[in-house]
């Protein structure tokens, strides 16, 4: 039961996490930032955000650095919003899901065009190319 509890606070976190962090900060530091999910342990203790940063490795670590600044702020605003007897102790983490399966479905498309473009270069007969002896 303490489990169902828990994900339904970690969703309503990550609604009301997104929306401080799009209308509340002020810090220029925060760029495209998507908050992906919210892991919250069963107590309601400790809660991992994770953040989805678009951009480079640069913009990425000054994202986190401002989202860390703000803790105590996104900390205590999630807790009156969300009318928690004791606000979760938040750690942000880097999402970086959406770039890993952008590489994997770069990778699928240029094994496709490999096999396009080197279907055509086999014989008729599907074997390589090579020269029968007699």
């Amino acid at each position: 039961m303490a489990r169902i509890r828990a994900e339904r606070v970690a969703e309503q976190m990550k609604k009301e996490v997104a929306d401080i962090v799009r209308h509340d900060l002020r810090d220029p530091r925060v760029g495209f930032a998507t908050i992906t999910r919210v892991e919250i342990s069963n107590d309601l203790q400790y809660a991992k955000v994770y953040v989805s940063v678009l951009g480079d490795e640069d913009s990425k670590r000054h994202t986190l650095e401002a989202l860390r600044k703000a803790l105590g702020y996104i900390r205590g605003e999630v807790s009156r919003r969300l009318r928690l007897r004791l606000a979760p102790e938040i750690t942000f983490r880097l999402d970086e899901s959406g770039e890993y399966s952008a590489h994997i479905e770069d990778v699928l498309r240029k094994l496709k065009a490999e096999a396009d473009t080197g279907a055509g270069l086999q014989n008729p007969s599907g074997g390589a190319d090579s020269v029968k002896e007699e």
